[in-house]
């Protein structure tokens, strides 16, 4: 798990390192006060987060996306959407977060699912009620000592001797048995053992708090050069370490994060995996490092070209639209309508219902007066955007 910094100056990484610092300030400087700015930082959110299945080999629509997250799916959401989303909600928490808590050893831990490791505190319920007393005390207490007979007793202990079963079978798995004819009120439960040591599931030798601390040793080394090649020593590392099982997409998130930390790119949270798609498979995973580095700090080129050219498309339709609403009365819903089309990549009916207040009718007609183009070509679920 031990990783090896590279040669900052070597002669193969000088250019990639200039274009990427040059594109990435020109980035930052516009979208830091671009009239559309709060419009590119959500739709990058969503492109972003679809980018980052898109690598990992996976395919989610935008469209879908978009749907989930205001709880109004088209059908029902597959795994890879639901990782979609989750990519989406961990980003902008992050954008939230203040500088740098992401790299921090509490910030990973958050991010990875660890904030609630200790064990639940659960309220006693006899705390809370009121005492009773006198008579009506004992005839609690007499109800207490002799309870009903509980009609899915017998059901409930079958289930438990299953579940009892089950859980020694995966402990025979786990190795955690030492003799099979233990009997059963002496087996160790599932649930007494880490999650990293059941066999069956997980690689027992996966020490994820070992390599987050071996990854986040490189930080002392990014931080001594320029912030492009830190982020991208940074992402090398952490694809080559590999520190988590089942989050492996923190690591493009982190690249933004650290921009952020740095002063590089504070304007809005760098949608890096919209860059890293158009790098082709064979560099990003080459072995050679030079060859790595050089896709990295390529992508974050690719980011920033991409991010200017979305902000002159938004500006331009914002032009478009508000020149049809000019002589519009001042009640309108149609500023509220550009506003939503702009901070979306799609929107439907019965979106614009939601965030305007209006009959899915209503909602089509303001669709027609400010002319958005239909993206999804179908009957049912219709989906309008700006290109």
């Amino acid at each position: 798990m031990r990783y090896d910094s590279p040669d900052p100056f070597h002669p193969s990484l000088l250019p990639a390192l200039i274009a990427a610092e040059d594109a990435l300030a020109r980035l930052d400087e516009r979208a830091a006060r671009h009239p559309v700015a709060e419009g590119f930082r959500e739709r990058g959110q969503f492109f972003d987060a679809a980018a980052a299945l898109w690598v990992a080999g996976e395919l989610v629509h935008v469209e879908d996306l978009v749907l989930h997250d205001s709880h109004m799916d088209a059908r029902a959401p597959s795994h890879e959407l639901t990782i979609a989303h989750a990519v989406l909600r961990t980003r902008r928490r992050l954008e939230l977060a203040e500088p740098g808590w992401a790299l921090t050893a509490a910030g990973l831990n958050v991010l990875r699912g660890e904030e609630g490791s200790g064990a639940p505190q659960i309220e006693d319920d006899g705390a809370r009620a009121p005492r009773p007393d006198g008579d009506h005390a004992e005839e609690v207490c007499e109800a207490a000592e002799s309870p009903a007979d509980n009609p899915l007793a017998d059901e409930f202990a079958a289930l438990d001797a299953a579940l009892a079963r089950s859980e020694r079978l995966l402990d025979m798995h786990a190795g955690s048995i030492a003799a099979a004819g233990l009997p059963l009120a002496q087996t160790p439960t599932a649930k007494s053992e880490p999650e990293g040591q059941l066999g069956l599931l997980f690689d027992e030798e996966w020490d994820e708090a070992a390599r987050l601390d071996a990854w986040r040793g490189v930080l002392a080394v990014a931080d001594q050069l320029p912030a492009c090649l830190g982020a991208a020593v940074l992402f090398d590392a952490w694809e080559r370490i590999e520190p988590l099982r089942r989050q492996h997409w923190l690591g493009s998130l982190l690249v933004g994060a650290y921009l952020r930390c740095r002063g590089k790119v504070v304007s809005h949270g760098l949608a890096f995996n919209t860059g890293l798609k158009t790098i082709r498979h064979e560099r990003r995973r080459s072995k050679d490092r030079l060859t790595r580095l050089g896709g990295f700090l390529e992508a974050m080129t690719a980011t920033a070209d991409l991010g200017l050219k979305e902000l002159d498309r938004l500006s331009l339709a914002r032009t478009q639209m508000e020149m049809r609403i000019r002589d519009r009365r001042s009640n309108s819903n149609l500023p509220g309508l550009i506003d939503l089309v702009l901070s979306r990549p799609i929107v439907s009916t019965g979106l614009i219902s939601r965030h305007l207040g209006v009959t899915p009718r209503g909602a089509l007609n303001l669709v027609r007066e400010l002319g958005l183009r239909e993206m999804t070509g179908r009957g049912r679920y219709r989906g309008w955007g700006v290109l």
